[in-house]
């Protein structure tokens, strides 16, 4: 690209993450958003004025950008291009060359560990992560085999010994348990009763589950990325659907069942409050979670799937998105 000075209005861009590197440049008037691609967005890391200098790193490894550039502003900037200063630079002695080079790859090497810290900060600051799920899960079903107690409320355990396995037997947050187990409360799957004096009586109403859930999730962590089924939130509406249609057309002692999905884009939403098209489990037949569906005569749309195997797995996904939702 050709030297010289270059305008630009508020908002408009100087280049983009991963475009090809030709240039420098130093700000003259205004300031430059230094950004950074999230998502479908973008985030601002951030922002430089009149006489700093961006963009010049890729000057010494001719990498692609590592980041955006736009205007916060209306701006002026020099654009030195790195043809020119190619030139200039090979005039330098070599001990000089050298010591900019090995300046500007510590650099690069800074900022790739204070990501990679970023991430782990990210990843300390899931209140619920994917592993302490299981665990803590776990210690609840496994208390409740040791030590529950069945009655007409449910299975009780002992609140004291589950207390005591959370801390010293397998050395987890308490903090994060209790939590944990108020969303299994609100899910229907526990209850907690204020007995007075700070005691609470622990009710596991749905054990079975809970058991089935850490079983589950456990084999589905390790598995290998190309083999896992991953559903997502926005599915489990049209699977909740799909379920309680299935629930009033399967026959006793079959697994497989054949919903009208027709009558359910017709019905849906005076049955659950929010529609499901003919469409929506498209995404799930793609996952082969149901199957195909099928046009039958006068153009009905028909779908038929595993009840059993799609039963089980709703609320343990329910479950994943309920804690993960959860903050400190």
């Amino acid at each position: 690209m050709s030297g010289g000075v270059r305008q630009l209005e508020k908002g408009e861009i100087l280049f983009r993450e991963n475009d090809e590197s030709d240039a420098m440049y130093v700000i003259k008037k205004g300031r430059i958003a230094i950004t950074k691609t999230k998502g479908s967005g973008e985030i601002i890391l951030a922002e430089l004025g009149p006489g700093q200098m961006l963009g010049e790193m890729a000057f010494f490894d001719n990498r692609p950008r590592s980041a955006g550039a736009k205007a916060a502003e209306k701006a002026e900037v020099i654009a030195l291009p790195f043809e020119s200063l190619y030139a200039q630079f090979k005039t330098f002695p070599e001990w000089l060359k050298a010591m900019v080079k090995t300046v500007n790859s510590h650099l690069r090497d800074a900022n790739q560990r204070i990501k990679n810290l970023e991430r782990l900060s990210k990843e300390d600051e899931e209140f619920f992560t994917d592993h302490l799920i299981t665990r803590l899960t776990a210690i609840i079903s496994l208390v409740g085999f040791k030590s529950g107690q069945e009655t007409e409320e449910g299975l009780v355990i002992p609140s004291g010994l589950l207390r005591n396995y959370c801390i010293q037997v397998f050395q987890q947050p308490t903090n994060k348990l209790n939590k944990m187990m108020e969303v299994y409360k609100g899910l229907g799957y526990m209850d907690l009763v204020d007995m007075g004096e700070g005691q609470v009586k622990t009710i596991v109403k749905n054990h079975k589950l809970l058991t089935g859930f850490v079983d589950w999730y456990n084999k589905w962590l390790f598995e290998k990325e190309d083999k896992r089924i991953h559903v997502s939130e926005k599915e489990l509406p049209v699977i909740k659907g799909l379920l309680f249609y299935a629930d009033k057309v399967k026959e006793e002692g079959k697994d497989d069942v054949t919903i009208n999905l027709t009558e359910i884009q017709n019905e849906s939403m005076k049955d659950l409050n929010y529609v499901i098209s003919v469409n929506d489990a498209d995404s799930l037949a793609e996952k082969g979670l149901v199957n195909d569906k099928v046009s039958g005569e006068g153009g009905i749309l028909t779908m038929t799937f595993n009840y059993k195997d799609l039963a089980e797995i709703f609320p343990y996904w329910e479950i994943i998105y309920c804690l993960k939702k959860i903050s400190g």
